[in-house]
């Protein structure tokens, strides 16, 4: 997207996006731009929805309750969905969603929570992290949402996972040596990456994911990370090795 518009406001909406149509934003929507932002008939503001690219949007109502907009130009077009898989052992609080923001920040397709014998959170409030996927989508010009699916457990995980797609595992009992040339071989095929609780896995967890046929552990090097920061150390080390940087 162009930064000449990275200053105004980006608002995620469910309606379809075109040049010259108008719609109406509910009552939350409308009070963030109306009362927090205080913008007036002729503010501009940037919608997406995920599929149409990125609209420079007028608005020309300002009530607080239904803000009005028109969509004046498409300034991005819609980029491809990622094929990025990502699960991960809830964790408790701000911790679980700042994951959920460095997920979509990283360009993850797919947000799966894992629930493993060590997890620290059973039940999640689905809303949550997709309201929390949604903020990070408008917090950083992302124009592909990406799915977050209600949890699972590991073994309905395993049970369910689909012919062809490579299990990453940042396994902390891997040998300490550059992923690098591991993940290099995985270039062209479609991937996930798994990342377990506070803790680590279970050994009985463990053996059976490393076990598996599909599965490829790595080292994230000599230290212990926290379970939030493997996260964000596995994603940036796929993405530039077998990712979508250039």
């Amino acid at each position: 997207m162009p930064r000449t518009h990275a200053t105004l406001p980006r608002l995620y909406v469910e309606p379809d996006l075109g040049a010259g149509a108008q719609l109406t934003l509910g009552k939350e929507q409308s009070l963030y731009l109306a009362a927090v932002l205080r913008k007036t008939v002729g503010d501009e503001v940037v919608l997406f929805n995920g599929r149409d690219g990125a609209w420079r949007s007028a608005l020309i109502s300002d009530s607080k309750k239904s803000v009005q907009l028109e969509l004046r130009e498409q300034i991005a077009p819609q980029t491809p969905v990622s094929d990025l898989w990502y699960g991960f052992a809830p964790l408790k609080s701000e911790r679980l969603d700042y994951v959920i923001q460095k997920a979509v920040e990283m360009g993850v397709g797919t947000i799966q929570p894992v629930i493993t014998q060590r997890t620290q959170v059973s039940r999640l409030k689905h809303e949550r992290l997709v309201a929390n996927a949604i903020e990070a989508a408008e917090q950083c010009e992302v124009l592909s949402v990406p799915v977050v699916e209600p949890e699972l457990t590991l073994e309905r995980l395993l049970d369910g996972w689909p012919s062809g797609r490579v299990l990453i595992l940042a396994d902390e009992g891997a040998a300490s040596s550059s992923p690098v040339a591991t993940l290099s071989a995985l270039k062209g095929r479609p991937v996930g990456v798994l990342i377990g609780p506070e803790g680590g896995f279970l050994d009985a967890e463990r053996a059976k994911l490393t076990a598996l046929p599909y599965a490829v552990p790595i080292s994230l090097g000599p230290r212990i990370l926290r379970a939030d920061t493997a996260a964000v150390a596995a994603l940036a080390v796929i993405q530039a090795i077998i990712g979508d940087w250039r």
